[in-house]
């Protein structure tokens, strides 16, 4: 049995397509006073994958009350599918006094669940925070698949961390080069600043890879670098499109001809789905 969160709901069904597993309909309500009650169906003897992307506070406590509601539901066994994982960029405590918030959530996560499924996580050592089994799934390659007339592409990503899966998504198209973009933040002010590559883009298709795209700022900048320099077709991919604020708008003012996401995080973008990748890893 299949239970999605609120937030996963195409997700889920695109999963329970994949698998074959029977998709349970949970209900989401608040009672007066603002608190949440996520609720399923019962059920008798089976395994139960909860599904639910964590982009926000409201998911966080959804995904757990999901989790012990198909405990009382009567379930067995629980495998619990983190498609994009909330907070799991604060992996260590930057400052002194602070959480490490990845760690902190994973613990909460593991109570309730028998094992774990993340796709493609920002950080791949907040798998080790987990008191449970964990898979990691790599949705990244699916991101080639709408990208059917390239020409004589370049794959770029925004700093030397994500070039793997720039790789990756060459690698899945079957053709073009990988480079990367030099990337240095300011500890004082936050500001990012970008270097570009070498990589010759003048009168080619260029495909800007990333794991997760969130204010857009990072991307926006380099995009706009690309444009400069002659690159005739942008095209901004991410598995995570969790895309906050203005983000999508300034891609698009910056030079963006097309933008594609998976379904971790559902938006407009979704192009391609990660279920795929989750079927695997449920294996």
């Amino acid at each position: 049995m299949i239970v999605s969160g609120s937030s996963s709901q195409l997700l889920a069904a695109a999963l329970a397509d994949e698998t074959g597993h029977e998709l349970a309909t949970a209900t989401y309500d608040r009672f007066p006073d603002g608190e949440q009650l996520a609720a399923v169906p019962a059920f008798e003897g089976e395994e139960a994958v909860v599904v639910s992307s964590t982009a926000s506070d409201a998911a966080w406590v959804e995904l757990l009350q999901l989790q012990d509601a198909v405990r009382e539901a009567g379930a067995n066994e629980i495998t619990t599918v983190v498609p994009y994982m909330g907070y799991a960029r604060q992996d260590r405590a930057f400052r002194d006094g602070q959480p490490i918030s990845a760690r902190a959530m994973a613990r909460a996560i593991s109570t309730g669940t028998d094992r774990v499924v993340l796709v493609n996580p920002h950080e791949p050592a907040v798998a080790e925070f987990y008191d449970v089994p964990v898979t990691v799934a790599d949705a990244a390659a699916t991101l080639a698949d709408p990208l059917t007339d390239l020409t004589d592409p370049v794959f770029l990503a925004p700093d030397a961390g994500a070039e793997g899966i720039a790789e990756t998504v060459r690698d899945a198209h079957g053709a073009g080069e990988t480079d990367y973009f030099e990337k240095r933040r300011d500890r004082e002010t936050g500001e990012i600043e970008i270097t570009p590559s070498d990589a010759p883009v003048s009168g080619r298709d260029v495909v800007v890879v990333d794991d997760i795209v969130a204010t857009g700022s990072t991307m926006s900048e380099a995009v706009s670098v690309l444009r400069e320099r002659g690159a005739e077709r942008l095209v901004a991919a991410c598995v995570h499109p969790v895309l906050v604020a203005n983000a999508t708008t300034k891609l698009r003012a910056a030079g963006v001809d097309r933008l594609i996401g998976t379904d971790t995080v559902e938006r407009g973008c979704s192009v391609v789905s990660a279920a795929p990748a989750i079927g695997d890893a449920l294996k």
